[in-house]
């Protein structure tokens, strides 16, 4: 029997059952017979080249991502034709919930589902008639704010194919439930709301009080924060507010940072 035959055998049944393949390399010395050297060789160099086209293929499905992420917060800009107030906001909301994410120490990559969480957290608005748009002057119906509360769910069909997203879908889903579960879509309350949703909570909350809207001025950084502590604990997770203001401050406003 050649040399390292049982140890060839040995080492394409790990692989086989995806385990490592660092012994294939150890029976291609010149201890062992030519012909597992040969073998050893030639499946060394086959993994080789799985592992090359599967990088290929990763880069290739990591592009199709970020392709369809642009093409969907592209189609989340139209919502700016419709609404001046949403054009812009998206993206800062995004920004802020990236640095919360990023301060809180999480993941890299739950940090970017954040993000792009809180960029296309208002899709679902794309459902909205124009009679939501043009109520600027005009008290809401109960029919309008029905309309308005169903925009998670909106926003959630319409990224639901999207398995990529992963838990920000329901980030997307539950970024108007609040902490004493007076919110919607499920009047979530706590810790049962998923922590992406409470950090676009607490974005949100800060980038609408601080942008110029028809019927009012946006308020200043200080005055947001005063009304972001008055919320803490009923509407927002009273730690994250606190983690959110010193980030805030100590780095600047979307678009300063």
């Amino acid at each position: 029997m050649p040399k390292g035959r049982e140890e060839l055998l040995r080492v394409i049944r790990t692989i086989s059952a995806g385990g490592p393949a660092d012994g294939i390399h150890a029976l291609t010395g010149p201890e062992y017979d030519p012909e597992i050297q040969e073998l050893a060789e030639a499946v060394a160099v086959m993994l080789a080249k799985i592992e090359a086209r599967e990088d290929r293929l990763e880069q290739l499905l990591a592009k199709i991502r970020r392709d369809t992420v642009n093409t969907i917060t592209a189609v989340a800009h139209a919502l700016g034709a419709r609404d001046a107030y949403t054009e812009g906001h998206g993206e800062r909301v995004g920004v802020y919930a990236r640095r919360l994410a990023q301060r809180l120490g999480l993941p890299a990559d739950e940090v970017e589902r954040i993000r792009v969480a809180g960029t296309l957290h208002d899709i679902g608005k794309i459902g909205f008639s124009d009679r939501i748009f043009s109520s600027e002057d005009t008290p809401l119906t109960r029919e309008m704010v029905d309309e308005i509360h169903r925009h998670p769910e909106w926003g959630r069909d319409i990224l639901k194919n999207l398995d990529f997203l992963g838990p920000a879908l329901e980030y997307v889903y539950a970024h108007h439930e609040l902490m004493d579960g007076s919110g919607y879509p499920r009047g979530l309350a706590g810790e049962a709301i998923p922590l992406g949703a409470r950090i676009l909570c607490v974005a949100d909350y800060f980038d609408a009080m601080t942008t110029d809207r028809p019927y009012q001025r946006g308020r200043s950084a200080e005055a947001a924060f005063e009304t972001l502590r008055r919320l803490a604990g009923t509407a927002l997770d009273p730690d994250l507010v606190e983690t959110f203001i010193l980030e805030v401050e100590e780095g600047g406003p979307a678009g300063a940072a």
